[in-house]
């Protein structure tokens, strides 16, 4: 019988080049895979309850993993944003893009 030694992987840092930012930070240009959405409670959502707006962000296609983009950015303040959701484009106020996380991919986490 032979004696096998135990098989140890290397310590790898998963995804070294990459950031997370809010939407609401990204630039135009900007690109990554969303990794969390989060309405935060305690901010105003201009009438609409924390859980409403998470719940019509996740309909739009704002959930985990989707690849995103921003496309546009608005003349005033950069407000609106626009953004290539997967295969869709979408605008939302900078406000309400402050509560979705993205992994900017590692070029844009270069830059």
């Amino acid at each position: 019988m032979d004696h096998l030694a135990p098989v140890t992987a290397p310590a790898v840092d998963p995804q070294p080049d990459h950031r997370e930012v809010r939407l609401s930070q990204a630039r135009l240009g900007d690109r990554g895979v969303i990794s969390q959405v989060h309405v935060r409670p305690d901010v105003d959502h201009h009438g609409l309850s924390a859980d409403e707006l998470e719940r019509r962000l996740l309909e739009l296609g704002f959930v985990e993993g989707a690849a995103i983009e921003v496309i546009h950015e608005g003349a005033i303040g950069r407000d609106p944003i626009a953004v290539r959701l997967d295969d869709m484009r979408v605008a939302l106020r900078r406000h309400d893009a402050a509560d979705i996380v993205i992994r900017l991919d590692a070029r844009a986490a270069a830059q």
